[in-house]
């Protein structure tokens, strides 16, 4: 199974998510729920 750029993205933003507190937390929030409500709107 290969990834997409938008999923290797994802993966890694969660990855660095808890790094970011108490910073960089909010934006890395947002930036993740954004990945992943166009992830869901993707068309198989």
């Amino acid at each position: 199974m290969e990834l997409t750029e938008k999923e290797k993205d994802l993966i890694e933003a969660i990855r660095n998510y808890r790094s970011a507190y108490p910073n960089g937390e909010r934006n890395f929030e947002i930036y993740i729920m954004d990945l992943v409500y166009e992830l869901m709107e993707e068309r198989i």
